[in-house]
């Protein structure tokens, strides 16, 4: 049975930083990543990490945030730095294994001006 358990969301100052971890378990994960979606709006792309490292980000956080994954851990971590109060949404856990995407249950961050 696969598990994601987010955690490290909260309120954060504008220029503030906060660090998001995802622990997955129960298969083999070739994609980990993040997903987000603010009030109003469509679920977009934050930032992805292929079991090999390789990296994909959303363009509205390039530069600013960064993905890693620990793949002893089947974890992965989010890093965003320089936090604008337009980044604050629920931020949800993505895995994929070879049949399907499974997505976490969600963390909240606020980011107030």
């Amino acid at each position: 049975q696969v598990q994601l358990v987010e955690s490290g969301g909260g309120l954060v100052q504008a220029g503030g930083s906060l660090r998001l971890s995802c622990a997955a378990s129960g298969s083999i994960f070739s994609i980990m990543g993040w997903y987000r979606q603010a009030p109003g709006k469509q679920r977009e792309l934050v930032a992805t990490i292929a079991r090999g490292d390789g990296t994909n980000y959303g363009d509205s956080v390039k530069g600013r945030f960064t993905i890693a994954r620990d793949n002893a851990k089947n974890t992965v971590y989010l890093q965003m730095n320089s936090l604008k109060p337009e980044d604050t949404a629920t931020y949800y856990c993505v895995a994929d294994t070879v049949l399907r995407r499974y997505w976490g249950k969600g963390t909240l961050v606020t980011v107030s001006s």
